[in-house]
């Protein structure tokens, strides 16, 4: 079984992650995409960053009715800061029989060199390379563990959602629906 792994803090998930999940999920040749909840990214400050659980708790809410897409914790009892293949090596023990790939946007490709055992990532996993907007090709994206997929270019951010439940504006359409109960359930972002 070939699984794709879509990294992010989803500090929310919002409505570009699922629409690229579901892309990979079923334009490609990965049975299932799995959302891996970050505690950290070692690229990002956690300053306005959301519990652990609060956002699994909301992935796997936008997931559940998508046989396709999973949400996984596995970072969660690892090391910190979270390094992909850290992550990828401890799944690959722990699944013998799947394989991975890892999901980034294009714009993380530009800098993907900077990754710890970038090309180990390369070498024994592959990267599905989604569109992302404004950027310019690199040399990396013709390497030949790279696949670049087709999907629209998705320009939703969760900095921008947050923005918007501080101001009290709507996130309709922006967020899952049962992602938005959630987080006016809880008054996340306030």
């Amino acid at each position: 079984m070939k699984i794709g792994l879509f990294f992010g803090s989803f500090n929310p998930i919002h409505t570009g992650h699922m629409i690229i999940a579901n892309i990979m999920a079923e334009t490609t040749d990965l049975d299932k995409v799995w959302f891996v909840v970050t505690p950290h990214n070692p690229f990002k400050h956690s300053k306005n960053l959301l519990h652990d659980f609060d956002r699994y708790d909301m992935v796997r809410a936008a997931v559940y009715e998508n046989y396709k897409l999973e949400v996984s914790d596995v970072e969660f009892n690892l090391p910190k800061p979270n390094y992909t293949i850290h992550t990828l090596a401890h799944l690959t023990e722990k699944h013998p029989d799947k394989q991975f790939k890892v999901i980034i946007g294009e714009d993380n490709l530009a800098n993907f060199t900077q990754w710890k055992n970038y090309e180990s990532i390369l070498e024994f996993y592959g990267l599905y390379v989604y569109p992302r907007p404004n950027v310019t090709s690199t040399e990396l994206s013709r390497h030949p563990s790279v696949k670049l997929v087709e999907a629209p270019i998705m320009d939703i951010s969760a900095t921008f959602i947050r923005n918007c439940i501080r101001k009290n504006q709507s996130i309709r359409y922006l967020v899952p629906d049962a992602v938005e109960a959630i987080i006016r359930a809880k008054k996340f972002y306030q």
